[in-house]
C-alpha cells in the first residue's frame, strides 16, 4: 500500500497545496463549534456580555470599583478607561491579554458592588460619600472584598462568571444602554463570523477537490503511459506470461482503483488526522471532564475496524485475480463466438462464464456485507457517545460545572474526532484493494523485458542496407519447454531472391520467421542482416528494414488508407496505391463507394479474410522494406489471386529479400530456394526440382498437394 502514497508523493506541489488548504479547512471546521457555544452561552444566556469587564461604567461605579482595588490593579483599571463628556467611563483597551487580566481583577468587585445595590443596604453614591467623609476607611472596604472572595471560593467558577456578567448587565441598564440591541449586535457579529468561516471552508473544499481530481487524473495518466510503454517493449514471452486479459485489466481497472484512492488520500487520509488531532486539542481545552468518553469511543472504533478488516482483507486480495479470470473468460467467449455456435457449445460457455461471474460476485458480496456492517456499528458508537455526553453533561450543568454551549461544542468536537476515524476506516476499506492493484501495476512496470537493445548498438555498421539475411547454426527453445523448437538452422536469403520455408504443421516455420524481427531471441547460434547480428542492432532499426505480414491478418480501426499507410508518414498516396495494386487489393478497394476512405472496423471484421490478408500484404509493401517476411500470408487467397500476387512481387520487388512461410506448395513452387523443415530441423534445401529428386519429406508434401500432371509440369 505504500506504493499508493509513493504515486501521490511524486506530486509534491499539489500535496503541499492540499495540506495547507486542509489545515485552513480544519481551522474553519474546528472554529464553528466554539462560535456555536458562544452564541448559546454568551449570546443567549449572557445577553452578549462576554466578560466581567464593562465597556461602559457610571462615574460612581468606576470610583467605587477603584476603592475595592489597590496598587497595580487600581492603576491598570484607571488606565484602561477614559472619561466621556457625559461623565461615564468607556473602555479604551482592545488587547486580549489586557482584557483577560482586567476580567480577573474586576470580577469579584463588580459582583460585590452589584450585591450592595441589589440588597438596598447601601448604594454606590453612599459608599463613596462615606469614604470621602472618613466614615469608612480603605482597609475596611478591602476587608469587605476579602470576605466576598472567601464566600465565593467554594462556588463554581461558572456560577461566579454568571454573577459577574449579571452585574455588568445591571451596569449597562443603569447607564441607559439597550441591552436587547446589544445582545442582537453580538449574535449578528458572531453569526457573520460563522458564515464567513463556512463560506471559506466551502471554497477551500472545492479547491482541494479540484487539485485532488487533477492530481489523481495525472497519476492515472502517468501510470497508463508507463504500463503501455512497458507492454509495448515486452517480447512474446512477457505477453504470454501475463496474458492479454490480465494486461488489459491492469491497464484499466487496476489503474482506475489507484486513481480513485489517490483522490481519497488527498481529500480524506490527509484531512482525517488534522481534524482528529485538532478535535482532541479542542476537547482538551473545554475542561468538561468527559474526555474519557472519547477514549472509550476510539478504542471501540479501532476494535470494530480491526475485526472487519481481518475478515475482509483476504477477500480483497482475491478480487483482482477473479476480475482477471472473468475478463479472460469473457474475451475467449466473445472472440470465439463463431466456433462456439458451430459446435453448439453456448450452454457450456454460459456455465463457464456463470462460474467465474458467481465466484467474483460471491467475493464482492462477502466484502460488501462485511463493510456494510461497519456503518451501522459506527453510527451506534456515535449515537452512544452523544447519549453519554448528554447524560454526564446534564449532570455537570445541574451542578453548575458546565454550560449548555460547552456541552454542545463538546458533542460537536467528539463527532469530528469520531468522523476522522470513520474517514480513515472508509479509506481503509479501499486501500487493500487499491494496494493489490498497485502491486499488479508495479509488477508490469518493474518487469525487465528479455529482449532489449544493448547500450551500444551496431546501427552505424550498416550504412546502406542490402538485405542479406543469414541463419548461422540457429537453435531456439520456448521458455519453459523441454525440447528445442528449432535445431541447427543455417541458410542465406539473398536480395532479389525468394526463399521459401515449408513443412508439416508444428515443425517450426512460424517460429523461424518470428526470430528475425526478434519477437523471440535465439537460444543458440545467430541471425545476421548484412553480416551484423540482429541482437547487436536496435529493435527500431532492425524492424525498419523488415516488412512483416503475420499469419493472421491484423487490421486496425480507421480506414483503408490509414491501414496501408501504417508503416509511417513517409508513405505517399502513390506508394499506397502501388502497394494495393501489387497486393491485388486495388480492385475491391476501388469497388467501394468511398475507396481508400472506406471504414475498417476494429480487427477488420467488416472485410473478408482474403481482403484482410491482401491489405496486410499491401501495408508491408507500402513500407518499401529491404526484407519481406510472409508468414503463411497467402493462405486465404484463391489460386489465381495467389499466382498473380506472387508474379507482381517478383516483378516489382526484384531487389528485395523475400522470405515466405507457406502451407501450400503451389505458393512456393517457383521460389529460388526452398527450405524443408521437419520437426524443427532442415530436412532439405534447394529448388523445387532438386528437392523432388533428393528430399523425401518434400516429395511427400508435393504428392499430397499436387496431381501427377502438376508434378510433371512443375506445378504450372
Amino acid at each position: 500500500m505504500l506504493k499508493l502514497f509513493k504515486y501521490v508523493g511524486k506530486h509534491k506541489a499539489a500535496v503541499f497545496a492540499v495540506l495547507v488548504l486542509l489545515v485552513v479547512q480544519a481551522y474553519c471546521d474546528l472554529s464553528l463549534p466554539t462560535y456555536t457555544s458562544e452564541i448559546v452561552d454568551v449570546g443567549i444566556q449572557q445577553k452578549g456580555i462576554e466578560s466581567a469587564v464593562p465597556e461602559v461604567m457610571r462615574a460612581d461605579t468606576f470610583d467605587c470599583l477603584n476603592l475595592l482595588l489597590e496598587g497595580d490593579e487600581a492603576d491598570l483599571v484607571k488606565s484602561a478607561y477614559l472619561l466621556e463628556e457625559d461623565g461615564s467611563y468607556k473602555i479604551a483597551v482592545k488587547e486580549k491579554e489586557t482584557l483577560e487580566k482586567l476580567d480577573e481583577i474586576v470580577r469579584v468587585p463588580m459582583i460585590l458592588l452589584f450585591q450592595m445595590e441589589q440588597s438596598g443596604e447601601m448604594d454606590l453614591a453612599a459608599l463613596k460619600k462615606m469614604y470621602e467623609g472618613g466614615l469608612i476607611s480603605k482597609e475596611q472596604i478591602l476587608e469587605m472584598k476579602e470576605e466576598a472572595v472567601l464566600k465565593m471560593a467554594d462556588m463554581n467558577e461558572t456560577l461566579v462568571s454568571q454573577m459577574a456578567v449579571l452585574s455588568v448587565e445591571n451596569e449597562y441598564e443603569a447607564c441607559g444602554m439597550d441591552t436587547g440591541r446589544y445582545q442582537t449586535s453580538y449574535l449578528l457579529r458572531t453569526g457573520a463570523k460563522m458564515l464567513g468561516l463556512t463560506l471559506l471552508m466551502a471554497a477551500v473544499a472545492v479547491v482541494v477537490g479540484l487539485i485532488a481530481a487533477r492530481t489523481s487524473a495525472q497519476i492515472g495518466r502517468d501510470l497508463r503511459g508507463q504500463v503501455f510503454d512497458k507492454v509495448i517493449s515486452f517480447s512474446n514471452k512477457e505477453i504470454n506470461a501475463f496474458s492479454t486479459a490480465s494486461l488489459i485489466t491492469r491497464s484499466t481497472n487496476d489503474i482506475q482503483q489507484v486513481q480513485m484512492v489517490s483522490v481519497m488520500i488527498l481529500r480524506m487520509v490527509i484531512y482525517a488526522p488534522i481534524i482528529g488531532i485538532g478535535g482532541i486539542i479542542k476537547v482538551a481545552g473545554t475542561k468538561t471532564g468527559m474526555e474519557w468518553i472519547i477514549a472509550v469511543a476510539v478504542i471501540v472504533i479501532i476494535g470494530i475496524v480491526a475485526v472487519l478488516m481481518a475478515a475482509a482483507m483476504p477477500k480483497f486480495k482475491m478480487m483482482q485475480t477473479l476480475v482477471d479470470r472473468l475478463n479472460l473468460v469473457s474475451r475467449e467467449i466473445l472472440t470465439g463466438i463463431p466456433v462456439i455456435r458451430a459446435f453448439s457449445r453456448e450452454k457450456t460457455e454460459e456455465a463457464r462464464f456463470d462460474a467465474a461471474n458467481k465466484e467474483l460476485m460471491g467475493t464482492q458480496l462477502f466484502t460488501n456485507r462485511v463493510m456494510t456492517a461497519m456503518m451501522p456499528a459506527m453510527m451506534l458508537v456515535m449515537n452512544g457517545i452523544t447519549v453519554a455526553i448528554v447524560w454526564f453533561g446534564a449532570k455537570g450543568i445541574d451542578m453548575g460545572n458546565l454550560q449548555v454551549g460547552d456541552m454542545m461544542a463538546f458533542i460537536t468536537y467528539t463527532m469530528q474526532i469520531v468522523m476522522a476515524f470513520l474517514m480513515i476506516t472508509m479509506i481503509s476499506v479501499m486501500l487493500p484493494r487499491a494496494g493489490v492493484a498497485a502491486d499488479r501495476i508495479e509488477e508490469i512496470i518493474k518487469t525487465d523485458p528479455v529482449i532489449k537493445d544493448k547500450e551500444k548498438t551496431a546501427d552505424d555498421q550498416i550504412a546502406q542496407m542490402k538485405g542479406v539475411l543469414e541463419f548461422q547454426n540457429v537453435f531456439f527453445r520456448y521458455p519453459g519447454a523441454d525440447e528445442d523448437a528449432l535445431e541447427n538452422i543455417s541458410f542465406v536469403a539473398a536480395p532479389g531472391k525468394t526463399t521459401a520455408v515449408i513443412g508439416s504443421t508444428g515443425c517450426g516455420k512460424s517460429t523461424l520467421i518470428q526470430l528475425i524481427p526478434r519477437f523471440y531471441d535465439v537460444t543458440g547460434g545467430k541471425i545476421t542482416v548484412d553480416g551484423v547480428d540482429v541482437r547487436e542492432l536496435s529493435q527500431e532499426k532492425l524492424r525498419s528494414y523488415l516488412g512483416y505480414v503475420p499469419q493472421k491478418g491484423i487490421l486496425f480501426s480507421g480506414d483503408i488508407r490509414s491501414n496501408i499507410k501504417y508503416g509511417g508518414e513517409q508513405i505517399s498516396e502513390e506508394d499506397m496505391k502501388e502497394a494495393a495494386q501489387i497486393a491485388q487489393a486495388a480492385e475491391f478497394i476501388d469497388a467501394k463507394p468511398e475507396g481508400y476512405a472506406s471504414e475498417i472496423a476494429q480487427g477488420g471484421t467488416n472485410v473478408s479474410g482474403g481482403q484482410k490478408q491482401r491489405l496486410s500484404i499491401a501495408r508491408a509493401i507500402a513500407k518499401k522494406p529491404k526484407i519481406f517476411l510472409f508468414d503463411d500470408s497467402f493462405s486465404a487467397l484463391d489460386y489465381k489471386t495467389d499466382a498473380v500476387l506472387r508474379k507482381q512481387l517478383n516483378e516489382k520487388l526484384h531487389d528485395a529479400t523475400i522470405l515466405i512461410v507457406a502451407q501450400r506448395i503451389s505458393t512456393i513452387l517457383h521460389a529460388d530456394q526452398i527450405i524443408v523443415l521437419d520437426d524443427g530441423k532442415i530436412a532439405g534445401m534447394g529448388s523445387h526440382e532438386t528437392l523432388m529428386k533428393e528430399c523425401e519429406a518434400y516429395q511427400e508434401i508435393a504428392r499430397s498437394q499436387l496431381s501427377a500432371e502438376e508434378l510433371m509440369k512443375g506445378g504450372n
